[in-house]
């Protein structure tokens, strides 16, 4: 039997089988605010079969985008348009979820497909914040380093952005701690270089992240899976976050009731020398879910049914988590059982391509 294609419960919530739609920017929204794209684009996945659907990066503030075209949930006005497309993706059997952001030091960017780099001046730029007045690249804007009052505001943000997140219908919210954005960035060594009570020790560098879980599960339903994403390392060895760090966070993360780790790595410094190529990222993964005993997705040049079918089995990881290759075919999920014989439901609209 394919476990991919098993369902699996995480508390009140069954998904039908272990692809997930990974977070992706899409760079295509007006102050925060999804549209059309946004529905097409989610919806087709829904119908093309994931188990899991986590919306790209949401930013909790208008300053915690990336870009000016992220999407946002810093307003009630988000609320009300995200709901059609939450009610498509549940309508075609799918589970919504939503990825909660803030892009600290990363942010006031152009989208991608105009190179990428941080905006300075005009309406399109803001002053960034991070846990230290460190840029990410030299060519960046100085970041403003938060105060204490500061960040417990953001914590705040991250609260009433769970808050919106549920009236509008997600069932699974995942916090972006990972890339190098701002959760990352206190949690580094590399790009948190205070004395105070969020700085230093690995105990005050988590800190940050472990208030916002704490504020988010003030609202968020103790019955509806939470997520946390993370950089499981920096690819610098010891002088950064590593390993043995990301396998003492996923005892204490499973200790506050997050019900899984979503493990990617990198991004929070330019110079790491990362060894790209297929499952790369999966032993990290495999690390911490059986080294701290939560449950994790693995993500990362995952592309092939049975590449995805034998980490599973291996016990490598508990949900496999799919980027690009669900940006180049919507019905990957639907191709995957094919090839696994595993047998699952295909909308009626499409039966009749199923293959026999």
């Amino acid at each position: 039997m394919s476990l991919l294609f098993t369902p699996l419960t995480i508390k009140s919530i069954t998904l039908k089988n272990r692809l997930v739609m990974s977070p992706m920017c899409m760079y295509s929204a007006i102050d925060g605010l999804p549209n059309d794209w946004h529905y097409v684009h989610y919806t087709s996945r829904a119908i093309g079969g994931a188990g899991l659907i986590i919306q790209e990066a949401t930013a909790v503030t208008p300053e915690g985008r990336i870009s000016y075209a992220d999407l946002g949930i810093w307003s009630d006005a988000h609320t009300e348009q995200y709901k059609p497309i939450v009610s498509a993706i549940k309508k075609y059997g799918c589970v919504p979820g939503i990825q909660l952001a803030h892009a600290g030091r990363k942010a006031s960017c152009e989208v991608s497909w105009n190179k990428g780099w941080q905006i300075q001046e005009g309406p399109d730029s803001w002053q960034t914040v991070a846990p230290s007045p460190i840029p990410f690249h030299e060519r960046d804007i100085i970041p403003h380093e938060l105060t204490i009052t500061e960040i417990k505001a953001l914590v705040q943000d991250f609260k009433a952005a769970a808050q919106r997140a549920l009236e509008a219908g997600y069932e699974v919210v995942e916090i972006h701690a990972a890339h190098g954005y701002l959760i990352h960035e206190f949690y580094s060594p590399l790009s948190n270089q205070r004395t105070d009570e969020y700085g230093g020790s690995f105990e005050n560098r988590i800190r940050f992240l472990l208030e916002i879980i704490a504020g988010v599960q003030e609202v968020w339903p103790a019955d509806l899976p939470l997520f946390v994403r993370i950089s499981a390392t920096d690819w610098m060895g010891t002088e950064g976050w590593d390993t043995p760090d990301s396998i003492a966070l996923g005892k204490i993360l499973k200790e506050k009731g997050v019900d899984l780790i979503d493990c990617s790595t990198a991004a929070n410094v330019r110079h790491a020398e990362i060894p790209v190529g297929p499952n790369y990222q999966v032993p990290f993964a495999d690390a911490i879910r059986n080294q701290a005993g939560i449950m994790t997705g693995a993500v990362g040049l995952i592309t092939e049914a049975s590449q995805a079918e034998e980490i599973l089995q291996a016990g490598k990881a508990d949900l496999i988590f799919l980027a690009r290759v669900l940006l180049r075919d919507p019905y990957f999920p639907l191709r995957a059982a094919t090839e696994l014989g595993a047998s699952v439901e295909w909308q009626k609209q499409y039966e009749r391509a199923r293959p026999v």
